[in-house]
């Protein structure tokens, strides 16, 4: 089916796919999500219709590294008409996860050399995952999912400031950690580790002059994986007190239309510039975790009198939905 053809989709637009992330530039979505042990870049005019879609494998890493294994939610991002992958991975131990850039000075990521810039950390360096790039009043800054020592148990968001697209500057500051009981649902079959609690997969979102940061809560092995919201309310963003959390999930399970753990989100908007989108991923039936059973889906977000992003249910697999407005 060719492109511009496809008016309206139904989800999953893929069969599976965890931690969904799509950039829009000069016409092309460059989508990608966790594959695991390499970097995989799609590249398609419809977001909804992959059946044509350019992919490619643009990067492998090299064994016996620090980040040679569990290479999770990479996430492509165009800085100064420069290329930057942003991805998490260890050495095959969990506790030694980080964050890692590769740069690629080619207007097309297609083409030209993806090069391994290194670890993206701050002070102190601890386990990181997550991480999310962003500009803010001309300055860019990285939030992430971390632990505040060397133990898990728990799950923060932090924000830092970047001196370049692949350096930090200065310390980490603690913006959120799990406080209601929506985002502490996390047991584990675990006796070392029995329980985490989880603030993970942040991503910045402005609207009006609005900025929130939306976050992914609880563990992905639960139906309780839901997301929550942080809202500047401030002009500094590295002011922990700045930053308040809405005492609510904003997008949750859905029993009635079988979407269960909708989680770690991307947003996108629309070709024409006029519509907001979320993309995420969920499990088909309960009980499904974190596997692979985890599929991508989105749907358009409207935006309530004071700002505030709606997400509403996720929908259902029949919903038939249109495809963003060109």
């Amino acid at each position: 089916m060719g492109y511009g053809q496809t008016s309206t989709f139904t989800n999953p637009i893929l069969p599976s796919g965890a931690d969904p992330f799509s950039t829009y530039y000069k016409g092309f979505y460059y989508y990608t999500h966790t594959v695991g042990d390499r970097l995989v870049l799609w590249k398609t005019k419809n977001l909804a219709d992959f059946t044509q879609a350019e992919k490619k494998t643009i990067w492998i890493p090299p064994k016996n590294t620090m980040y040679s294994h569990s290479i999770w939610a990479p996430e492509f991002h165009v800085i100064d008409d420069k290329w930057y992958v942003y991805f998490a991975a260890d050495d095959g131990d969990n506790l030694n996860h980080r964050m890692y850039v590769l740069e690629n000075i080619s207007e097309d990521p297609f083409s030209g050399e993806w090069q391994f810039k290194g670890k993206v950390a701050a002070n102190p360096d601890r386990w990181a995952i997550d991480g999310n790039v962003f500009r803010y009043k001309n300055e860019l800054f990285m939030i992430w999912s971390g632990w505040e020592g060397y133990k898990n148990g728990q799950q923060n968001i932090y924000i830092a400031k970047m001196k370049s697209p692949w350096e930090i500057e200065g310390n980490r500051v603690l913006i959120s950690e799990p406080d209601y009981v929506w985002e502490k649902q996390g047991d584990l079959n675990d006796e070392d580790n029995p329980h985490v609690n989880v603030n993970e997969g942040p991503q910045y979102l402005e609207h009006d002059g609005n900025i929130f940061i939306i976050y992914s809560a609880s563990g992905c092995w639960t139906d309780f994986y839901s997301l929550g919201l942080l809202r500047l309310k401030g002009e500094d963003i590295l002011n922990p007190a700045n930053w308040e959390k809405h005492s609510k999930p904003i997008f949750t399970k859905s029993q009635e239309n079988s979407v269960y753990g909708p989680g770690h989100n991307s947003f996108f908007k629309s070709p024409d510039g006029k519509e907001d989108w979320i993309l995420y991923h969920a499990n088909s039936k309960p009980g499904q975790g974190c596997g692979s059973k985890r599929s991508p889906r989105m749907q358009k977000i409207s935006w309530s009198k004071d700002g505030v992003p709606i997400f509403g249910d996720p929908v259902s697999e029949d919903t038939t939905l249109e495809i963003p407005s060109n």
